[in-house]
């Protein structure tokens, strides 16, 4: 018999925004990852990376600026850089914890390129703003490239597109290691965005929005459930008011109602919800949990968390 299949969804609050805090973020998450394996779950680990990945590429465009042999880095390159950095702490940690407890299991990191439409809306509509301020000059110079720019505070930043995740690339091999009862570390920060062009496939200049990218990796691996942690004990109801109404469990057609009445936030809590309704679609087992990384025992315990079923 299977054993019961979680991909589980790290949020920033486990990660840390530096490398000491990544560090100290990363023996917190371990210690949550630890107590699922140690329930005899198979894991898969999916993160965020949008603070590191920002770091990442306003560093390599001053490096640019300052060496101009050296070509800018590509969005693409930048996000498989925050893959590496994050995986290579993460599976360590993880590694460390497992060993503390007695337990030997291998911890690997994936190097996980993610297809998009090349005709998805969102590149028409980029909404992802990313890397360093700009000066007026650098931003035209970018546009004229055929980046998109957005005034913010103090000058300008480029704008990414966040397509919507087709397939992983490499999911068979994230399976292949799932069925020798490995833990897995995949998709990080969504992937890296890939377009599919014949044989080869090309980076694209945009983010996959993380939290549906860890729906379709729960999907295509078969998991039986999908654990999002983020930063909220519980999904709210008219969140951030007075009338705040924490909810325990919530079934797909109640979670479709709320995003009608739009209940649910674009960037925070509706592209978590979005995840989990695609991932559940008409399975009767299949459930996602949505909680805070150090509620987690408690929430597979059913004491807290918000849980959304068919």
């Amino acid at each position: 018999m299977r054993k019961k299949r979680i991909v589980v969804a790290l949020g920033h609050d486990a990660l840390g925004t530096t490398l000491p805090k990544q560090k100290e973020a990363t023996v917190r998450t371990a210690r949550a990852v630890a107590d699922l394996i140690e329930e005899d779950y198979q894991v898969v680990i999916t993160h965020s990376n949008g603070p590191q990945v920002g770091m990442i590429h306003a560093a390599m465009s001053e490096f640019a600026k300052e060496h101009p042999d050296y070509t800018a880095t590509p969005m693409s390159v930048c996000s498989a850089m925050s893959q590496g950095y994050i995986g290579y702490d993460l599976q360590n940690a993880v590694r460390t914890e497992l060993l503390n407890r007695g337990i030997y299991k291998p911890v690997s990191t994936v190097l996980t390129q993610v297809t998009a439409d090349p005709y998805d809306d969102a590149f028409y509509h980029p909404t992802k703003v990313i890397g360093r301020v700009l000066t007026k000059e650098e931003a035209d110079a970018e546009e004229a490239k055929g980046n998109h720019v957005v005034q913010v505070e103090g000058g300008y930043k480029r704008i990414v597109a966040a397509p919507k995740p087709l397939d992983i690339v490499e999911i068979d091999a994230v399976k292949a290691l799932l069925d020798a009862d490995q833990i897995v570390i995949a998709c990080g920060g969504g992937g890296i965005p890939v377009l599919v062009q014949d044989n080869k496939l090309k980076g694209a200049s945009a983010v996959i929005e993380k939290d549906l990218a860890a729906g379709k990796l729960a999907e295509l691996v078969d998991a039986d459930m999908l654990v999002i942690l983020t930063s909220v004990e519980k999904v709210c109801l008219n969140f951030g008011q007075e009338n705040e109404q924490p909810i325990e469990r919530m079934s797909v057609e109640k979670a479709m109602e709320y995003m009608e009445d739009g209940q649910f936030e674009d960037g925070t809590m509706l592209p978590k919800i979005q995840a989990s309704l695609s991932f559940i679609g008409d399975s009767a087992v299949r459930n996602v949990l949505i909680t805070k990384l150090d509620k987690s025992r408690e929430a597979m315990d059913g004491f807290t968390g918000t849980l959304i079923h068919k």
